[in-house]
């Protein structure tokens, strides 16, 4: 069974997500709503991987070493300055949440197969937070875009 396989990436990629939401935090502070929101998108992130706890106990987790290659994403190491910089960091957040969210997709087929009522009330949770900041971020994006864009110099 390959399913150790999604579990590492999945607590990776939450925890890379996690980073990711915490610099852009920091490195957009005079924004309140990000520096807030990605604040406690961070800390969402956190709660995730440890609601993956039990799932992890029970199936293992495959580390970057049984992982093929291209199967990671990098966090950002830093952010950009301005209002497209802005617009990027945003862009950057939603590419490594879309990569989250597909992982919750994949692991919720998973946990459908082996009929694990306690993975898929996980997923479920996970799932539908992950749904939301992906929701957030797009928002979030397009009232950022017309100052960024068209206004900014």
């Amino acid at each position: 069974m390959k399913l150790s396989v999604y579990l590492g990436l999945l607590h990776t990629s939450e925890s890379t997500l996690a980073r990711s939401y915490r610099e852009v935090a920091e490195g957009h502070g005079t924004e309140p709503d990000v520096f807030f929101l990605c604040r406690s998108l961070a800390d969402q992130c956190d709660k995730h991987v440890k609601a993956l706890t039990p799932v992890v106990d029970r199936y293992g987790e495959a580390g970057d070493e049984s992982e093929p290659e291209r199967l990671h994403a990098d966090g950002l190491s830093g952010t950009r300055s301005g209002a497209v910089g802005l617009l990027r960091d945003l862009q950057d957040l939603y590419l490594l949440a879309s990569l989250v969210d597909i992982t919750w997709a994949v692991v919720k087929q998973a946990g459908q197969g082996l009929r694990d009522a306690e993975l898929l009330d996980v997923v479920r949770h996970c799932e539908s937070e992950t749904k939301t900041q992906l929701a957030w971020l797009t928002t979030r994006m397009k009232q950022a875009a017309p100052q960024a864009l068209i206004v900014a110099k």
